[in-house]
């Protein structure tokens, strides 16, 4: 299976009057990065969640959404800080004094200052709160991975076209190569016979044999062909055999775009350097689609 890097996954799971709501989406990236925003409640568990997602994705910039609802009658406890109490008073004091002024403080007034009481939740049980929230995050990850390899398909589908397409251009090159040499020689016997004509000079056979076999040689492409070829059939193994493979089929891109530089610099003859210009078009196409790839 070939799995894209972009993708997006939901999944809401209510147990125990506890509703998780988890969604997640992600766009390429070189690695595995996963941001999670969580509700303030829930922050102790953002190691357990990453490690979850890793065991279903290994590249790709991911972005994880959590909300939570509690519908339980929450067991809550009112605390009473008299430090800070006492230190809010005794500036208050101090404040009374030295500005002259009469000191109007009632205790109703001081319990309103921030955190002199404070409402704290009791009975949370963490391994089932953990035990809701894992199979939340889990099925978004499966849905999520269901999305990716659904696009993953499309991208091989069009890629292995796209192969097809660039072994044409590629048996184009291959079996035009070897007319542009005997045109050459055609021209250059050609060239000498208007130049001797009328003249009792015959044409000298072994340097016309030594100008086409250097011109050969220039313009040799053999061995990009068959590389050309093997990177075409390699990619083409990779694909089908898929998996996270999207770093390998990149270099294989790469060096398919190398061979297809050297063919059209070598290229003396319009019709071959049309044909290496289609091919590194094609080439460029699927460097930005395996981009894409986990």
């Amino acid at each position: 299976m070939l799995n894209s890097m972009t993708g997006f996954g939901r999944s809401e799971v209510t147990e125990n009057n506890r509703k998780f709501t988890v969604e997640m989406k992600a766009v390429n990236h070189r690695y595995l990065e996963v941001s999670v925003k969580l509700p303030k409640k829930l922050t102790a568990f953002e190691a357990n969640i990453r490690n979850v997602m890793k065991e279903y994705m290994e590249r790709g910039k991911v972005d994880v959404y959590v909300l939570y609802e509690d519908y339980n009658d929450a067991a809550e406890t009112v605390r009473y800080n008299p430090a800070l109490a006492r230190e809010y008073l005794r500036y208050l004091t101090e404040m009374s004094e030295e500005f002259g002024m009469p000191n109007d403080v009632r205790i109703s007034t001081l319990a309103k200052f921030p955190d002199v009481f404070t409402m704290e939740e009791t009975g949370n049980d963490e391994e089932e709160i953990w035990e809701t929230l894992e199979k939340a995050v889990r099925d978004a990850c499966v849905n999520f991975v269901k999305a990716r390899s659904a696009e993953g398909e499309n991208l091989k589908t069009d890629i292995l076209s796209k192969l097809d397409e660039m072994k044409g251009y590629v048996d184009m090159i291959e079996s035009r190569s070897p007319q542009i040499i005997e045109e050459y020689r055609n021209k250059l016997e050609e060239k000498l016979r208007d130049m001797l004509k009328g003249l009792d000079i015959k044409a000298d056979e072994g340097r016309i044999v030594t100008e086409v076999t250097l011109y050969a040689d220039k313009i040799c492409v053999d061995e990009e062909i068959v590389r050309l070829k093997s990177h075409i059939d390699a990619m083409r193994d990779v694909l089908i055999k898929g998996g996270a493979c999207g770093r390998k089929l990149d270099f294989i891109a790469q060096e398919m775009n190398r061979e297809a530089n050297t063919t059209l610099s070598k290229s003396g003859d319009i019709a071959l350097s049309d044909n290496a210009i289609e091919l590194k078009t094609l080439i460029e196409k699927i460097r930005e689609q395996v981009q894409n790839i986990e």
